[in-house]
């Protein structure tokens, strides 16, 4: 029995890469349990476990007495002499167990034991694998599609993961087989084992593939402040660099846009603004709402975080983008609530209030549209 149980535990530690210490503990944890279960009333019980000596025994504590009442738990006194001469009325004697004694306790012990310990390895490493890519970017093999919930099961590190429908880039099209870039959201331990959160429309997916296009973002010289994004359509990166002299908008782009371009190629298409970040609010607005220039940032309530904006009268549809999306991410950018008005549209200073999530700036076509809030 000794000679397999020590085998199979090498086996495991070869075939599955889990430390035969880690099950051996289990083991003896489990068998401690199982033996003073069945040895009723036995408060103490010694596993002994060495594999390089191929040692597996099991001892019950028993009390020395006169008189034996429950063989259990207590052992004549002369009897108890025979394993160890120096015990005494009331000492504890461990009295080892003859395997038929406790190999069927040890051999079901240690098979469950294993199993769970098997699957507690396995999920303590698929963790630890996916922990190391938490906050990166991967490549996923796209393994089954979910026509019902809309979802993709794909494989990362031999391990798999789920892209839901709202993780994934409208239009975008998935066949099995396909190797896709997803951001890693999020790990966490779960009953049944580590759940990944994985996205393809995340901000984080754009700040790592400009660190990994642009070698001063990765050295830090180049800081990205922050981004708004509406996946599959358009993205806004602010970038900023406290060295004066680096241009940090042109390092984002690159020599004749080389930089930039590979970005929007890795996400089918999807329009990228690289904007100045400025720590006066006035410009980092303005050049937020790019690519339409603007006249006039006022802010209206600095706790609030709200300003208007004036812009030339035919550069108000381009400041609001289509259904006003451009102002939309502009305001996600900048954290400011933005109320865009034309040069020519009247301003009252006296009854105008800071602006709200219900205020509307006109169109040059007499249409309405809303403010917009960074929070929408």
């Amino acid at each position: 029995m000794n000679t397999e149980f020590f085998e199979a535990l090498t086996m495991l530690e070869k075939e599955k890469g889990i430390p035969a210490d880690y099950l051996l503990e289990k083991i003896k944890n489990a068998i401690t349990i199982a033996v003073k279960r069945d040895y009723e009333g036995a408060e103490e019980v010694r596993v002994d476990i060495e594999p390089d000596k191929e040692i597996f025994e099991v001892a019950v504590g028993k009390e020395a007495v006169e008189e034996v009442f429950d063989p259990k738990i207590e052992i004549l006194l002369e009897d108890a002499r025979k394993i160890d001469p120096q015990a005494e009325l009331e000492s504890i004697v461990f009295v080892p167990l003859q395997t038929k004694e406790f190999g069927r306790i040890a051999a079901q012990t240690a098979k469950h034991v294993i199993r769970q310990g098997i699957r507690e390895a396995e999920r303590g490493q698929a963790f630890q694998k996916f922990q190391k890519h938490d906050q990166e970017i991967v490549s996923a093999r796209v393994m089954k599609l979910d026509p019902r919930r809309g979802g993709i099961t794909v494989e990362i590190d031999g391990s798999e993961a789920y892209l839901l429908k709202s993780e994934q880039v409208p239009g975008e099209i998935y066949k099995e087989g396909d190797i896709i870039k997803v951001y890693v959201v999020g790990v966490s331990e779960t009953d049944r084992g580590p759940r990944i959160m994985i996205s393809r429309t995340h901000p984080g997916l754009v700040k790592r593939l400009f660190e990994n296009e642009v070698p001063e973002i990765y050295d830090g010289l180049i800081e990205v402040k922050s981004i708004s994004r509406e996946a599959g359509s358009r993205t806004k990166i602010a970038v900023w660099s406290k060295d004066e002299n680096v241009d940090a908008v042109g390092a984002c782009i690159g020599p004749k846009g080389i930089r930039v371009a590979k970005i929007v190629e890795e996400l089918g298409g999807e329009k990228i603004d690289v904007v100045k970040y400025s720590e006066e609010p006035e410009q980092f607005i303005a050049a937020a709402l790019s690519p339409a220039d603007v006249l006039e940032v006022t802010i209206l309530d600095e706790e609030a975080h709200s300003c208007r904006v004036i812009v030339p009268d035919t550069q108000l549809s381009l400041a609001i983008g289509n259904k006003g999306q451009n102002a939309r991410l502009a305001a996600r950018l900048t954290g400011y609530k933005i109320d865009i008005k034309s040069e020519s549209d009247p301003i009252d200073e006296e009854t105008e209030a800071p602006v709200a999530e219900e205020n509307t700036v006109q169109e040059d076509n007499g249409e309405t549209s809303p403010s917009v809030s960074p929070i929408e």
